[in-house]
């Protein structure tokens, strides 16, 4: 038989409940964390990724033509679109989903892709030639014309989420 005191162990046990332990591990604190001179700081691990994109951010942006997708004459067709009203529903067209599509050609001709949420709508007359107006009044824009189509048909999914919120449908 031999002494179980005098052998060495493989491990070392947790010790029990009614044992007192007298040499507690030190507890950590902000102020022991010494900075490496070779590691970056957190503060300028940062600052080095805001230089990294600060060139990005501050690109100026191409030379964006007038017409085309994107331009600064079809945003400002959108943004008099924008301005014309469901009269039976508080929101404006645009973000109601019954315009389809906006093209400005290179000659800042504009074309309007529109829909209606029926046929039978009350302003099935009266609404494209109001579009057609509002998109001709826009300064640069040379001539409008709307295209009234019912395919694919209009339904609520279109509609963009401000315009699901201002009817209660989120």
């Amino acid at each position: 038989m031999t002494d179980t005191n005098t052998e060495e162990k493989d491990f070392v046990a947790a010790p029990a409940p009614n044992e007192q332990v007298l040499d507690k591990p030190p507890r950590a604190r902000v102020d022991d964390a010494v900075e490496d001179a070779g590691e970056e700081s957190p503060r300028q691990t940062m600052e080095r990724k805001r230089d990294y994109l600060e060139g990005f951010l501050q690109k100026a942006p191409d030379a964006d033509s007038a017409s085309g997708p994107g331009g600064k004459l079809q945003q400002d067709v959108v943004a008099a679109l924008k301005e014309i009203y469901d009269p039976e529903i508080p929101v404006n067209i645009y973000d109601l989903g019954l315009i389809y599509g906006v093209e400005v050609s290179e000659d800042a001709d504009v074309i309007v892709t529109m829909t209606l949420t029926t046929p039978h709508c009350p302003v099935a007359e009266s609404m494209p030639g109001e579009v057609e107006l509002r998109a001709a009044s826009v300064p640069g824009v040379r001539d409008a014309e709307v295209n009234l189509v019912w395919d694919p048909p209009w339904g609520p999914e279109k509609m963009t989420d401000e315009a699901r919120l201002e009817l209660g449908m989120l």
